[in-house]
């Protein structure tokens, strides 16, 4: 990837970086403790008690001075107008995900430079889905609920139980989809891929099989959804791919709701006893009376499996580190192009 001039040239000498927070109220404190504002702070002047969330409002003679936006959710949009408030501005670092919701493709045109810590957020989703995928497949829920009802209950009564060989397929190469297939490698499971994007090349071939689409539904008895929603993914999975799962087979989807066609879902869950964990949902959250919330075999989780509390900090340190990089005229660890806008989440 070729960065822009910004990024990889060096710091004015002897001139520190003027820098500020613009995120929802509140969030800075949660991703920036002491050790990521020490670090901030070696390499840049910022009032850590400031943070921006509209830019309207904001002081101009503050904007104008800025070389560095430190972003998170919550983040008011950078466009042209936004941008011609901050002629300094050289990076826009992101303490989140997705930039597409607040960096606008003017940002790329005048050379700034955009990161983003979507590297760091994937930890927490991939650990959801291991944790998901492992206690799924010894079908976990269903030998707790057995257990509740019955002090007597015998887990072998249960039909094909364990994480043997077991066959699990991840829809999307992105950066979760590969580290959710580097955790998996440690054990004994059976990996296909499907991702319309991959190359021959590419190097996650060596850890799971690429598969066609209806192959993956077909061989798979856990489907892991980790791709963006686009407009060519967005119902993707609907009745012809949950058609060729087999009875009992699990999916999970931590990505976005609207991949996935609810109503047929919920109709795959009631007449052929497929099962589901949803951390994310179309609408989100479901209302209380849908009938997913309530068919045995679901388990809805409110949006958790990103970054959470003490798991925050992890995108503080990333973020810190793309400040010191920058400032040592360093390339950025994570860089976002602006062509990376037509396939992020």
């Amino acid at each position: 990837m070729r960065f822009p001039e910004s990024a990889s040239s060096p710091a004015e000498p002897g001139r520190r970086l003027a820098a500020a927070f613009a995120m929802r109220p509140g969030l800075a404190d949660s991703l920036f403790g002491t050790a990521e504002l020490e670090r901030i702070r070696a390499v840049a002047d910022i009032d850590e008690t400031l943070v921006i969330s509209d830019l309207a409002d904001a002081d101009p003679h503050l904007l104008v001075g800025l070389d560095v936006m430190i972003t998170g959710w919550g983040s008011p949009l950078f466009d042209g107008a936004a941008l011609d408030a901050m002629p300094r501005l050289r990076a826009i670092i992101h303490a989140g995900g997705t930039v597409k919701h607040h960096v606008a493709p003017d940002a790329w045109e005048r050379g700034i430079l955009v990161t983003t810590a979507a590297d760091a957020n994937a930890y927490p989703v991939a650990e959801y889905t291991l944790a998901t995928i492992l206690l799924a497949g010894k079908n976990v829920p269903a030998l707790a609920a057995g257990y509740a009802a019955d002090p007597a209950f015998d887990a072998a009564s249960l039909d094909g139980i364990g994480n043997y060989h077991r066959t699990v397929g991840i829809l999307g190469a992105s950066r979760i989809g590969r580290r959710v297939i580097d955790l998996l490698g440690q054990f004994d499971f059976r990996v296909l891929l499907h991702d319309p994007y991959l190359t021959d090349a590419d190097p996650v071939l060596a850890r799971a099989r690429r598969v066609g689409l209806d192959e993956l539904f077909r061989l798979s008895s856990i489907v892991s959804i980790h791709a963006p929603l686009l407009a060519e993914t967005t119902g993707l999975v609907g009745r012809d791919q949950l058609a060729l799962m087999s009875q009992g087979s699990v999916l999970i989807n931590t990505a976005r709701g609207a991949i996935v066609d609810h109503e047929a879902l919920t109709d795959a869950v009631r007449t052929r006893g497929l099962r589901a964990v949803l951390d994310v949902t179309d609408p989100e959250p479901l209302p209380a009376s849908h009938p997913l919330r309530h068919l045995p075999g679901v388990i809805l989780t409110p949006h958790v499996a990103g970054s959470l509390g003490n798991e925050l900090h992890r995108l503080g340190e990333a973020a810190a580190q793309e400040i010191e990089r920058l400032a040592a005229g360093q390339p950025p660890r994570c860089p976002v192009g602006r062509q990376a806008l037509l396939t992020m989440a």
